[in-house]
């Protein structure tokens, strides 16, 4: 049964002034998959102001870490971004959602595409031995508008040193010009195979999965073009090649 836990921040990190991330303990929060998502919220006036946010730690981490950006004229988050160590939080036991390695159909390799802090889920993912022992390819793409929003490079960068054989990180910004990353959106780049040639590896139904998680319009537009390259969306009843999870 769903219920609200209590939860106290323990570090933040500010990526710049409108991206930052929460560690917070809860010793009673139950184990998750990697991927899944839970609600966060703040008690105002008696009530609890919440709203869900995927879970950046991984499954086996002491503590839970998310990422978020505080929304204009948004009721949580705003009041989110001013939290200090120590501060005081509610969490949503248990975490929820599909977005799970579990969920994936095997495949020699995993495409990771996240948007913003839709890299979150994908952060928890490849902090699990899991993912590392099930697939021979590994490729995060990794987008966002400007190279000051892309968070974690240090811990993606230590994969890459740990795992060089079989993972590929694919950094794009959108609004700005920089020699080592890829510039534009993930879709088009998807479409002109930028993204593949970047890495030495097609994508085809046969050998690959992609699951994307991010920007709405993303998901659509990226989900179209791998549909133009054979993959179709993965169901249950209709396995697939394609499994995404739309933020906001």
């Amino acid at each position: 049964m769903a219920q609200w836990l209590d939860a106290k921040v323990v570090s933040r990190t500010d990526w710049n002034d409108h991206l930052f991330s929460l560690r917070f303990s809860c010793a009673d929060f139950p184990k998750f998959k990697a991927g899944q998502f839970t609600k966060l919220g703040v008690d105002q006036n008696g009530k609890i102001l919440s709203r869900p946010y995927s879970l950046v730690s991984g499954p086996d981490d002491n503590e839970l870490e998310i990422i978020a950006v505080p929304v204009e004229h948004g009721l949580l988050s705003p009041k989110l971004h001013t939290l200090k160590i120590g501060d005081s939080l509610k969490i949503m036991s248990p975490a929820t959602g599909f977005l799970t390695l579990d969920e994936v159909p095997k495949s020699r390799d995993l495409w990771l595409m996240a948007t913003g802090t839709g890299v979150g889920p994908f952060l928890s993912m490849l902090a699990t031995e899991q993912v590392w022992q099930s697939y021979e390819n590994i490729v995060l793409v990794y987008g966002a508008r400007y190279e000051q929003d892309l968070a974690y490079i240090p811990l993606i960068e230590s994969w890459s040193e740990q795992y060089a054989s079989k993972f590929h990180f694919v950094p794009i910004v959108s609004r700005e010009h920089k020699a080592d990353r890829l510039h534009g959106r993930i879709p088009t780049l998807l479409k002109t195979l930028s993204i593949q040639q970047q890495v030495g590896l097609n994508i085809h139904a046969t050998h690959s999965q992609v699951m994307l998680c991010g920007n709405p319009a993303m998901i659509e537009e990226a989900t179209q073009t791998l549909g133009e390259l054979g993959l179709s969306k993965h169901l249950r009843r209709s396995p697939g090649q394609i499994s995404l999870e739309r933020y906001w």
